[in-house]
This record gives C-alpha cells, sequence and structure tokens, in this order.
C-alpha cells in the first residue's frame, strides 16, 4: 500500500494491518499526523498536538511488539480526545479561557481505556466554552471549520472530534453527549457515531473538583465518532471495560442475545410541528429501504411522546445548569457564550424547587414508556434534526436562532433523558444549492443493545456508502 493512502482507511481496515504486522503503529501515526499537518490548519480541529509524544508511544508499541507482546484491539490507530476530558499531563480546558492551565492528573478512564488498547493519542480536539453549544468556537482556540464547508456548521459540542475524523485525522474520535454533542457533529459531518446508553462506557474526570448535577450525570455519555459503522464495532468493547473510578458503570459485554426471528423496526417521520425538509424525507426513506432490504421488518408507527419527554428533559437539565452551572458560565464565559444561555433558559424555561424534583422523577414514567414500546420494536428508525444542517453561529442569533438549533432536536435530547443508545449514520449526500451537505439519521436501539443500532447502521451505510470519498474529492 502507498503510505500517503494510510490515513484513508477506516479504523477497521487500519488495524487489520497493524495487528498482522503489515504496517507498524509508526507507520499508521505518522501518516495520520501528516494529514493533520496538511488540512488542520484549515479547519481548526485539532487545536493541541501531540505528535511528538504520538510517535514516541508508536515506536514504544513497535517494540514491545517486536520483544513478543500480544497486540491490542486498537493496535497503532491514531486517535484523538476531546479537550473537555482529562488526559494526564494536558489541559481540560473545555474551552474556556479561565481553565487552560488545568493540567489533569491522571487520565480519565476513556482515555485510559483507549490506549490500553493499543491506541496513540495524536492530538486533542475543540469544544465550545462549556461544551455546551451545538456549534463549534470559543474565545480560547477560535472556531472550528466543517471540512464540508465554512457555509455548514461542524456541529457541537464535539465539533473538532467530527470535522478531525472525516478530514481524514486520526482513525477515531473521541466525543461525548448530553444532548446530542456526538449526534450533531456527526451529522454536521457525515460522520457515524452511537451515543452510548445510561452506564455504559465509564466516566470520570479526575482533575474535577465536584460531582457534576445527578441529571449531567445521568444524561452525559462517552462515546466515538468514525467514518464507518463498522469501526463502532472494533472500538466500542474496548472503551466500554469497567473503571472503579465509575461506580455506576454496567460491565455487560458489547455484544448482547441475538434475537429470534426478524427484528423489528417503528419508523417515525413525525417531526412534532416543525417541518420536515424533503431531503431529510428522502435520507429517511433511503434509510427505511435499507433496512428492510437488510431483512428487517418496518413499520411506521408512532413512538411514545419524544416530543414531552425530549422537553420536559431539557427543561429539568436546563434547571439543574441554572442552579449549578450559571454561576461559572456568568464568571468565565464570553458575552456570547452568556448570551446563548439566556435564550436557552427562554427556550427551555427552567423547572425549579420541587418541580424540578418532580420532573426528575418523571424520566422514569418516560423511560418505562419506551421500555414496554421497545419489547415490540427494539429498534427506531427517527429523524435527527428536520432540517439540514444549519450555519455555523446560527445559536448567536436569538431566539429563533436557539429555536432552529435545539429547539427543533427533540430526537436528539429525549435519548439522552431516556438514557437510551442512539445510532447517527449519514443517509444521504443532499444536492442543496450551496453544495453536498450530510443528512443523517437516527437509530434508537433498546437499554444496553447499543449493538443492534450499530448493526443497523451498518445496514444503511452498506446501502449509502461512506460519505468521506465524496468529502476527501471536495477538499481536493
Amino acid at each position: 500500500m502507498n503510505k500517503d493512502d494510510i490515513w484513508r482507511l477506516s479504523a477497521t481496515e487500519l488495524s487489520t494491518l497493524t495487528r498482522a504486522g503489515d504496517i507498524s503503529a509508526e507507520t499508521a501515526v505518522q501518516a495520520s499526523i501528516d494529514r493533520m499537518n496538511a488540512v488542520n490548519p484549515g479547519l481548526n480541529a485539532v487545536v493541541e498536538d501531540l505528535s511528538a509524544e504520538a510517535l514516541i508511544r508508536a515506536r514504544d508499541l513497535d517494540k514491545a511488539r517486536a520483544a513478543g507482546a500480544a497486540p491490542g484491539p486498537l493496535q497503532g490507530l491514531p486517535v484523538t480526545i476531546k479537550i473537555n476530558v482529562d488526559q494526564e499531563g494536558h489541559a481540560t480546558s473545555n474551552g474556556v479561557t479561565a481553565l487552560k492551565d488545568l493540567i489533569a492528573p491522571a487520565d480519565a478512564p476513556v482515555v485510559a481505556n483507549l490506549q490500553k488498547a493499543g491506541a496513540v493519542v495524536i492530538g486533542r480536539t475543540n469544544t465550545p466554552e462549556f461544551s455546551f453549544r451545538a456549534d463549534t468556537d470559543n474565545p480560547l482556540f477560535g472556531r472550528t471549520h466543517n471540512p464540508w464547508g465554512r457555509h455548514i456548521s461542524p456541529g457541537g459540542s464535539s465539533g473538532g472530534a467530527g470535522a478531525s475524523v472525516m478530514a481524514g485525522i486520526g482513525s477515531l474520535a473521541h466525543g461525548n453527549d448530553i444532548g446530542g454533542s456526538l449526534r450533531f457533529p456527526a451529522a454536521a459531518n457525515g460522520a457515524v457515531t452511537v451515543k452510548p446508553g445510561l452506564g455504559r462506557v465509564p466516566a470520570w474526570n479526575p482533575s474535577q473538583k465536584a460531582e457534576r448535577g445527578i441529571l449531567a450525570q445521568s444524561m452525559s455519555v462517552q462515546g466515538l465518532i468514525t467514518r464507518s459503522a463498522a469501526d463502532l464495532h472494533l472500538a466500542m468493547p474496548s472503551l466500554i471495560e469497567p473503571d472503579a473510578r465509575d461506580p455506576f458503570h454496567v460491565p455487560l459485554p458489547w455484544r448482547g442475545e441475538a434475537l429470534e426471528g426478524q427484528v423489528k423496526v417503528a419508523f417515525t417521520r413525525n417531526c412534532h410541528g416543525y417541518d420536515l425538509h424533503p431531503e431529510v424525507n428522502l435520507a429517511l426513506e433511503t434509510a427505511r429501504d435499507a433496512l428492510v432490504d437488510a431483512g428487517y421488518v418496518v413499520e411506521e408507527v408512532e413512538p411514545p411522546n419524544v416530543f414531552e419527554a425530549g422537553r420536559t428533559g431539557y427543561r429539568a437539565l436546563m434547571g439543574e445548569v441554572y442552579a449549578m452551572m450559571k454561576q461559572d458560565v456568568d464568571a468565565a464565559g464570553s458575552e456570547t457564550v452568556q448570551k446563548i444561555f439566556e435564550v436557552y433558559f427562554q427556550e427551555f424555561p427552567p423547572f425549579a424547587g420541587t418541580e424540578l424534583l418532580q420532573m426528575m422523577a418523571k424520566r422514569s414514567h418516560y423511560a418505562r414508556e419506551w421500555s414496554l414500546f421497545m419489547q415490540d420494536y427494539p429498534l427506531v428508525l427517527t429523524p435527527f434534526l428536520p432540517q439540514p444542517f444549519f450555519k455555523p453561529d446560527r445559536d448567536t442569533e436569538g431566539a429563533e436562532g436557539v429555536h432552529e438549533v435545539l429547539g427543533c432536536a427533540v430526537y436528539s435530547y429525549a435519548m439522552n433523558y431516556l438514557g437510551l443508545p442512539a445510532g447517527c449514520v449519514p443517509a444521504r449526500l443532499a444536492p442543496l444549492p450551496s453544495g453536498p451537505q450530510p443528512i443523517n439519521v437516527q437509530v434508537v436501539a433498546r437499554r444496553w443493545r447499543e449493538d443492534m443500532a450499530v448493526d443497523a447502521c451498518i445496514a444503511i451505510e452498506q446501502r449509502v456508502g461512506r460519505l468521506s470519498p465524496h468529502l476527501w474529492d471536495l477538499m481536493g
């Protein structure tokens, strides 16, 4: 293989070669570093370059292998880590200038698990301030650009992760998701992800001074953004390895038991009052047809009220944010992010006091309704957003902007509130007037069955194809 093409390989393809010894870890990592040097200046996706230490680690992996050590499942795979998660010796700035010198004393579980599996961190990726926007810009590192063009936001809060992995920087990109922060960047950049369910991936930042709010703990999850759906089957088993620092981690295997007979999929295009764009409808129909051809039984049927669950959940989260986080945003946030939070509180009026406790408790009611529904329909195919992805800084344009960015995204944050796994996969490359743009759909799975969501994403990807080659042709 031409060494100039190594960065183009999926994580699954590359790991086959590195584990067999056909490509060294150093060669794999150097190819990704070269790609990063070529395209990151125009993207600003990776904001801390770790090339030097990455090459040292890659050489150490090669030496250990030569001495007889067995290769890990992610042997030599170049990966990126988001700047809101602890990596020993590096700042967990979370896009906030006041936190630029908050140096992590140890690795977070996700970083430790990736490295134990043989992955090599080549850089740390950008996030908005406090990782609380669906776009990616901050005063500390500036704006991340979408590789499809600067007319499209890269998404957030894992916008640096989504832009980097789709541009060919690294085989896997770490991200996290409290209301859509894995799925927004996947949708913006035409990548693939699965938002894990509650308790699936161990999480904790050794640098944190206090525990997060209970909704932040139960709605936020760690995950990966990839160029190919199969890469999630490769890498997620390593990510979910137990870590005693997360006492609520659920140590289940990645693969669950096969279900008897054909898997039934509930299919909905209900956008709950928001307009369904024709291109999103075409993406949904393509995904539906792909699943039917793959042997799934797809029925157009309405799941339990996702709008009510989503809005209730996000208003409860805003209640917790108002009580526990607003003071930090006011003290350390930019004027831009402070204004965005003001509009968040208008769009999602925060529950408070007894009502907040009641709405936290009601989470079980909504989760039970979905659990019962998913006895019959283990998967649910939904829109992710009702419209093609929005432009950069749309959420800075007052109530209308926040409404377009987050107000309509009930299928996203409802799944965080419910704690259900949700895959996000491109189902169309839309020929919009501004240029080709990815359109992703969402596949929700039963609790603990991330693997089933990924299987469905693979079936859709087999029909549509990976979007990365189209992107690389566009980038030149």
